[in-house]
């Protein structure tokens, strides 16, 4: 006499309309996250436009100049005296590069002044921040 089981084991199925779902929800949620990657310690500036390659991974320091001639060092207010012990104390030795994010109203002559003490402060590449051209 042959005995039956209870339970028939039934065969598991794999849904590939709901694994293609999340797939597409991962894709795009990849996506969104890597374009809010690139992160620069500068304040809102109209910058002028031109083209440039994209940035490293690592942010180096950032300086602002403002319309209005404001300073600052990575989001910090600075003056043409202090940004020296500013750039100092942020500046990566071993890559001393910085970028300069000026306002297009900016006066030239502070730019260059800011240039040549963020050059006083250790500095030896300097990126300049632009919009990038359509």
């Amino acid at each position: 006499m042959k005995l039956r089981k209870s339970r028939e084991s039934k065969r598991g199925r794999i849904e590939i309309i709901p694994m293609i779902d999340v797939m597409f929800f991962l894709l795009a949620t990849f996506m969104l996250a890597s374009l809010s990657m690139q992160n620069l310690n500068s304040l809102p500036v109209n910058l002028p436009k031109g083209k440039a390659q994209p940035m490293r991974e690592k942010a180096p320091v950032t300086l602002t100049v403002t319309k209005e001639g404001k300073i600052f060092v990575d989001k910090t207010a600075v003056t043409l005296d202090s940004m020296k012990s500013a750039i100092e104390s942020k500046l990566d030795k071993s890559d001393p590069s910085i970028v300069i994010s000026a306002d297009t109203g900016a006066q030239n002559g502070l730019v260059v002044e800011v240039m040549l003490r963020a050059r006083q402060a250790g500095a030896e590449h300097f990126l300049i921040a632009v919009k990038h051209e359509e």
